[in-house]
């Protein structure tokens, strides 16, 4: 069992939920149970299955936690993408934003990769 707090993944998403969290501070009062809810539980769900993961017993069943954390990833960054849309907040905060979630990506997407090949030796 890993402590998900050493994970510099998991810590990359903590601060990605941390920063989507005070963006969405700013967002129209009507988007509360809209896409301020929903961007919000996409961003803690990375977060959390990481955690999650890193108390299955198996590398295989860590490696499905973490590729369910980069659905919930894709989708914090598509509700990124609407919200700057509707014009909720700039271009350079979404560049930030965005550059933030594509690095957890990456970085879940090696991870996955290396614990399934670890689970298949």
């Amino acid at each position: 069992m890993r402590d998900f707090r050493d994970l510099k993944v998991w810590a990359k998403a903590h601060q990605l939920t941390l920063s989507i969290y005070r963006l969405t501070t700013r967002f129209p009062r009507e988007e509360q149970y809209g896409i301020t809810s929903q961007l919000r539980r996409a961003c803690v769900s990375t977060s959390s299955n990481i955690a999650e993961g890193c108390g299955r017993s198996t590398d295989r069943d860590f490696a499905r936690f973490l590729s369910i954390a980069g659905g919930s990833a894709s989708e914090t960054e598509y509700l990124l993408i609407v919200s700057k849309d509707l014009g909720y907040y700039g271009e350079e905060e979404y560049d930030r934003l965005s550059k933030d979630v594509n690095e957890v990506k990456r970085m879940l997407n090696s991870f996955t990769q290396k614990l399934r090949a670890e689970a298949n030796t």
